[in-house]
């Protein structure tokens, strides 16, 4: 611990420096006579044979000596099909950017691999030349507009641009001006102390107009010994609590922030601006349930992580801060006040299905937060965000392609002409990953809402909407289902931490493929939206 500056800055460093070669343990399981030994699940076996297969075809995947895998997610298809994805590491370091996936069949025959960018991931040493106290100290003088802040330095294998090298990867996490939770991963080289790439920590939704709730609905509660009621789900485990207004910096553990309850499970006024503490609550409660509905009725996805762990939801967070977050570190979702003149807090359906998305993408591909993949990454959000609210179709917060339309007047961002925000890109162009990643985001969006609906002039649920293409072709739709069913198996089964646009059109073409056939409109829907929007 080293303390600094008048805000109380706290820097935690590793005890060493150096991570110690990782050691395989083997286990031996010996059967007592008359015992029986369970057979491996079929899981364990498509993991064991993957692993097989990367050994086996290791000059494919870039695997050699000193690297080790971590299975992190598992997709096994109604035929059998398996798609098995894991992390790597070096020497025991996290390889940030080597992540892989194994594709082979229901009978473990290696059929195709997906990669991040990075073929070798080996560095030629893994001692830094520059200390840990030095990184978190340089770490903090770039965010020092942040409260108590804290700086971990960690040290990485860094492949995200293709060129592996030794990095540290500093996260920085404290408190912003309305107590709302601020984070920036920093990555700086090992060697020289220079900066590699700087993003944020938390995924967010930028609010800016007032939140509509979303009417009177039911929402499910639980009954305790005590005869009151509390926002704790007890069909999807998810817990809804007050922050009291403190900062996130006091909400990184689920325990934190007091449970809501009601003693006649009669919640909220229903009004603006509320002084009804539980109001916000039925939104944000109401609405996780939809979000997690979703993903499970269409992809049969049980929660975020598919480990059917639910997330806990923090309402009133901060003060007037206007917007939300989700966050990997706490689990969990965190919403703002909003800022206490236009807009209310920060609950609307999109945007909570929007930040829970943030997760699930978490989960599976772990598209690294800057350049495209952070558009990708923004994107997928936004896409995964509509399509909850097309699901619940609520008469309040009705379906539409305007994301966060009930809490920004008019909305916030919008899919068939990104551009009109005043920043959004409608098309790919050379430097698009230089964008902030909600705006590069919109070359994503433009191809969802192209692929769904098509382009031109046409009025959908009362909205009109009028969508041009860079070069001038003429797209038709196949519907947001189907749009989403192959972005989601894109996401879970193609793409990596470090997908691009053009990787993008690739995972989502073979995801058209595996879904509808290689003729079917549907692929050639898919690649007309891709071209229309600047992507080959």
């Amino acid at each position: 611990m080293i303390s600094a500056s008048p805000q109380r800055r706290r820097i935690a460093t590793a005890s060493a420096l150096a991570a110690a070669s990782a050691l395989v343990a083997t286990g031996l399981q010996i059967a007592q006579p008359g015992s029986a030994v369970a057979a491996p699940s079929p899981r364990d076996k498509a993991i064991a044979t993957a692993e097989a297969n990367v050994r086996a075809h290791a000059e494919a995947f870039g695997f050699g000596a000193g690297q080790d895998l971590a299975v992190k997610d598992v997709v096994i298809d109604p035929d059998g099909t398996q798609h098995i994805r894991f992390d790597r590491t070096f020497r025991g370091l996290p390889v940030v950017g080597g992540d892989l996936v194994v594709h082979q069949s229901k009978n473990g025959d290696f059929r195709d691999l997906s990669r991040a960018r990075a073929r070798t991931v080996a560095v030629k040493k893994t001692t830094p030349g520059v200390s840990p106290q030095h990184t978190a100290n340089q770490a903090l003088k770039k965010t020092d507009k942040v409260k108590d802040a804290t700086s971990r330095p960690k040290l990485i294998v860094w492949a995200v641009d293709g060129t592996p090298r030794l990095a540290w990867q500093t996260t920085v996490m404290g408190t912003g001006t309305h107590g709302e939770p601020v984070g920036k991963i920093i990555v700086t080289d090992a060697a020289n102390g220079k900066q590699i790439a700087s993003y944020d920590a938390q995924h967010q939704a930028r609010g800016k107009g007032h939140s509509e709730y979303t009417g009177d609905i039911s929402i499910d509660t639980t009954k305790r010994s005590d005869g009151k009621y509390a926002l704790k789900d007890p069909k999807r485990g998810t817990v809804t609590k007050d922050a009291k207004n403190v900062d996130a910096d006091s909400l990184k553990h689920p325990s934190a922030g007091k449970l809501l309850t009601d003693r006649d499970n009669e919640w909220g006024d229903g009004k603006k601006f509320s002084t009804n503490r539980a109001t916000a609550g039925v939104d944000a409660h109401a609405n996780t349930a939809w979000t997690w509905d979703y993903f499970q009725k269409t992809f049969g996805r049980k929660g975020i992580r598919n480990d059917g762990k639910a997330a806990t939801v923090f309402v009133h967070v901060g003060d007037k801060w206007d917007n939300a977050q989700w966050s990997d570190e706490c689990f969990c979702m965190l919403t703002g006040d909003g800022d206490g003149n236009r807009d209310a807090e920060q609950v609307d359906l999109d945007t909570m299905g929007h930040e829970m998305t943030h997760g699930v993408t978490s989960a599976t591909a772990g598209l690294v937060y800057e350049g495209e993949s952070g558009g990708l990454n923004e994107a997928t959000s936004d896409i995964f965000g509509t399509m909850v609210e097309w699901y619940a179709n609520n008469r309040y917060d009705k379906p539409d392609y305007l994301f966060s339309d009930q809490s920004t007047p008019p909305w916030l961002r919008r899919m068939d002409k990104p551009s009109l925000d005043g920043s959004s890109a409608d098309y790919w162009k050379s430097g698009l990953g230089d964008l902030d990643v909600h705006n590069s985001s919109g070359v994503g969006n433009h191809f969802f809402y192209l692929a769904s609906e098509g382009s031109g002039r046409k009025t959908i649920k009362g909205v009109k909407y009028d969508s041009p293409t860079k070069d001038g072709s003429t797209v038709k739709g196949i519907g947001n289902q189907k749009v989403a069913k192959i972005w989601y198996r894109a996401l879970t089964v193609y793409m990596t931490s470090t997908t691009n646009y053009k990787g993008a059109r690739k995972a989502t073409l073979k995801a058209a493929g595996d879904l509808y056939g290689k003729t079917s409109r549907e692929y050639k829907t898919v690649n007309a939206a891709w071209k229309a929007v600047n992507v080959r």
